[in-house]
């Protein structure tokens, strides 16, 4: 995919020979290995920069089992410096951790070169480039999946403050981004809210878990489980539910509700908005 300064190559692993062997991967650039799963598991990242994109892909190649595809961003003039690619590695990195959609598989956080003012300003520009392509090419590496908190998703229990000063306007051609419905579950001890969006469905963070769970809960709830407690992502409040610590994207609304009764249940139907419509009502 393609600007008028940048350009991001994916290629499947299989074919990295026929990259390597293109005049473009000799060009200075920032890559992104991607490792795809079966598993509920957050998918593998690695984020690099180099001067020689064939030499370093090539060992890669060689000793990096995790990864299927390689997204590289080039420019289209062949116009980005070293400079440019560490300064972005760096913030690639950084907000890759942050966000927590993948599985970082960095051993550091790159290093932020010294970068005069109109130089990161032409960084900065790059980067917003790099995030809108990569985003379009389905790998939303820098989206954060916690970005719409209790405070600011619409609840349709409450009407909104008329008080409230309206934003202003930006530009005409800017269209806000439409907030998410929240949709709620709940058990005798468990409580959780979260949204759907196309990215699956969100249990945001402060919802309530039940620590046991029925013979009837599937493997892939009880996988998803061992590994936010490996993580600290749910913590143990008292003997019969963990709190979930930060909003937590499940790839269906049935792994989310599942995780949250413990039992084999099915999301489309369980997760009610403030109105009583189920998921199916609204999304089907």
């Amino acid at each position: 995919m393609t600007t008028r300064t940048v350009r991001v190559i994916e290629v499947p692993r299989i074919h990295i020979a026929d990259f390597l062997n293109m005049p473009d991967a000799k060009q200075v650039g920032l890559y992104f290995l991607i490792g795809d799963t079966d598993s509920t598991d957050k998918p593998l990242l690695y984020i690099g920069q180099t001067g020689d994109l064939t030499q370093r892909l090539k060992n890669h190649n060689n000793d990096k089992d995790f990864w299927t595809r390689v997204f590289v961003m080039l420019s289209t003039n062949n116009t980005m410096t070293q400079t440019h690619a560490l300064y972005m590695e760096h913030k690639a990195i950084h907000i890759a951790t942050e966000v927590a959609r993948y599985d970082l598989q960095n051993g550091n956080t790159g290093s932020k070169p010294y970068t005069p003012a109109p130089l990161q300003a032409d960084c900065e520009e790059l980067f917003h480039t790099l995030d809108i392509l990569l985003s379009t090419l389905g790998q939303p590496i820098f989206e954060s999946i916690g970005i719409h908190t209790p405070s600011t998703i619409v609840d349709t229990r409450a009407p909104q403050n008329p008080q409230q000063p309206a934003l202003p306007e930006i530009a005409s051609a800017v269209i806000a981004d439409p907030q998410p419905m929240l949709f709620y579950f709940k058990t005798k001890e468990a409580t959780a809210k979260g949204y759907y969006d196309d990215d699956g469905f969100v249990v945001l963070a402060g919802s309530y878990v039940l620590k046991r769970n029925t013979p009837s809960i599937t493997k892939i709830t009880l996988q998803i489980r061992d590994n936010l407690l490996k993580n600290g992502i749910l913590r143990e409040v008292d003997d019969n539910v963990y709190e979930l610590m930060e909003s937590y994207l499940f790839k269906t609304p049935s792994e989310g509700s599942q995780l949250v009764a413990g039992c084999s249940n099915n999301g489309w139907i369980v997760w009610k908005n403030a109105a009583g419509q189920t998921l199916s009502d609204i999304y089907r």
